[in-house]
């Protein structure tokens, strides 16, 4: 191994390019409330959010999609949300018949309805078949949300709303958007619990 490798400037490099990445999402708090507006709205309406991704971006997806349906923080009501690259049949069945383009788009023709919301993840914006899933999604009426890295590509464009990690750094972007993901878990619980605490505390008959 070459001795000119250092392991503490690795590690401070990544540190350093972490907190710096994640420092510069505060200047889009403004796109993270209305994203978590619609997907709160969303959800207490009884629709759906749909996440999909593929390799980094696909183990996201699922990630996400089970701190809505089982818990972040706190106890409260399941939320519906459904990764769109978790069954392995599904998306190699799609793929053998349709071409793997085709495997987030056709799950959305089947399951997403209007008012729905549709989260699509690539930290190169370019991801063909997230950015037909959005766009498919969009057509069916349903809101679309962009997780990207800075360059926002094909799939930025495609979304009513997108988040842009500013870097072009793979595993800094993929850092951020877990970050991302958790930030919009955490809005959601807390506002779908107060308006669950809400209603139950209303007067009967009002």
């Amino acid at each position: 191994m070459s001795s000119s490798l250092n392991l503490s400037e690795v590690f401070s490099d990544a540190i350093t390019q972490h907190i710096l990445t994640v420092k510069l999402l505060e200047q889009q708090r403004d796109s993270f409330e209305q994203a978590a507006m619609r997907m709160t709205e969303c959800l207490l309406q009884g629709k759906k959010v749909f996440w999909c991704g593929n390799g980094g971006s696909a183990a996201e997806a699922q990630h996400l999609a089970a701190e809505l349906i089982g818990r972040f923080q706190r106890e409260r009501p399941a939320l519906a949300s459904l990764a769109l690259n978790s069954d392995s049949s599904v998306l190699t069945a799609i793929a053998n018949d349709n071409g793997y383009e085709e495997v987030f788009v056709r799950q959305i023709e089947a399951l997403c309805a209007a008012g729905d919301v549709v989260v699509g993840i690539s930290t190169s914006g370019q991801s063909r078949n997230v950015c037909a899933a959005l766009e498919c999604a969009h057509d069916r009426g349903a809101f679309t949300i962009a997780m990207t890295g800075a360059r926002g590509g094909r799939l930025a464009a495609a979304a009513d709303i997108s988040l842009r990690v500013p870097s072009t750094d793979t595993a800094r972007i993929q850092e951020a958007h877990m970050l991302c993901g958790h930030i919009l878990c955490e809005w959601i619980e807390l506002a779908t619990c107060i308006t669950h605490v809400v209603s139950h505390e209303a007067p009967h008959g009002l």
